[in-house]
């Protein structure tokens, strides 16, 4: 399996906190972590393996860490390490560079210098959860002193490279559970892309990423732009490719290594959207010919005619099976 995942309830309340500490300084690097709930720790760990990097999602209360440079010569894994807060705040520091963080927002830092970092709960957020990008240096084509400025420093996580990086590792992690090794590796190789587009964003070096990365990088800027539009029924091949600076013909190129048509990757997103919609009971009084419309399938016919190719029934009978198994849920069997 590429996914592994631990929790500390399934130890001894005495053990949990020295197990975390061990997990953390194996998984990620040695380091001191003191805690004020040491005495009942609740944290779990999960860890998918992607080739050459590896991601790391973590749950855990409140505690302080730092790596010394004591540390850092007993053991360095010489990686950067590109942490996306998902609840709860941080702050961390390195190179006299110091950050404060909270939920959306990346931290960057290195293995390889010293640093101290603090999390903590926040008002009705609960506590500090962060998927972790573990990128080997030595794959990061940007010079180490521009790297450097980025360290300890805030990148927001909703717009631009930030928000196509965030929304891909959120689905990663949460698709992981059921990928396997050949699955993982494939993945790495798309996240190392687009990390590397958003350090390069972020740095001005994109001259220095290689014709392969910055394609990977144009799809996932294309695949933004297709997911916030769908509602565009305007939305198509000539409008995207215009959109971003390319000739239609280049925007196919770029699709045909995934063997669907730009049209085609439209078509089945809208879809996906009516599907979740009308199994929506919030939605229960908005028609299925306006379901569709909303998502740019305008005429009810076409509309129907999609959703039965690519699902197998009518969306009206769909939407009529999705709330009739709802119903069927929420009742509570007798008890006898």
């Amino acid at each position: 399996m590429a996914f592994t995942e631990f929790d500390t309830a399934e130890l001894p309340r005495e053990q949990r906190f020295d197990w975390w500490c061990e997990v953390v300084g194996r998984g990620v690097a040695p380091t001191r972590i003191t805690s004020d709930e040491a005495s009942d720790f609740a944290g779990s760990f999960g860890s998918l393996g992607m080739g050459r990097l590896q991601l790391t999602t973590m749950a855990f209360p409140g505690l302080r860490s730092k790596r010394t440079a004591e540390l850092v010569r007993r053991g360095d894994p010489e990686t950067y390490e590109l942490t996306l807060v998902l609840s709860g705040a941080m702050e961390v520091s390195q190179l006299h560079n110091e950050a404060r963080l909270s939920a959306g927002d990346f931290a960057f830092w290195t293995s390889s210098r010293p640093y101290r970092g603090r999390a903590v709960s926040e008002p009705g957020a609960g506590g500090p959860r962060a998927i972790i990008l573990h990128l080997p240096r030595a794959l990061v084509p940007v010079p180490e002193a521009r790297m450097n400025q980025l360290l300890a420093c805030a990148v927001p996580g909703g717009t631009g490279m930030g928000r196509i990086l965030a929304d891909h590792l959120t689905s990663v992690a949460r698709e992981a559970p059921g990928l396997d090794a050949l699955d993982g590796e494939r993945l790495g190789m798309v996240t190392l892309d687009l990390a590397v587009g958003m350090l390069a964003a972020r740095t001005g070096t994109q001259d220095r990423l290689p014709p392969e990365s910055r394609h990977q990088i144009l799809l996932a800027r294309i695949d933004l732009f297709v997911q916030d539009h769908l509602t565009d029924p305007q939305l198509c091949p000539a409008a995207i490719a215009a959109r971003h600076h390319i000739s239609v013909r280049l925007l196919h190129q770029l699709f045909r290594s995934r063997g669907e048509t730009v049209s085609a990757a439209i078509r089945r997103r809208r879809l996906e959207r009516c599907y979740a919609d009308l199994a929506d009971p919030t939605l229960l009084a908005v028609p299925v010919h306006a379901i569709g419309a909303r998502w740019g399938l305008s005429g009810p016919d076409r509309f129907s005619r999609s959703f039965r190719a690519a699902y197998g029934i009518p969306p009206g009978q769909h939407r009529r099976m999705a709330l009739y198994a709802r119903d069927r849920k929420s009742v509570s069997p007798d008890v006898g």
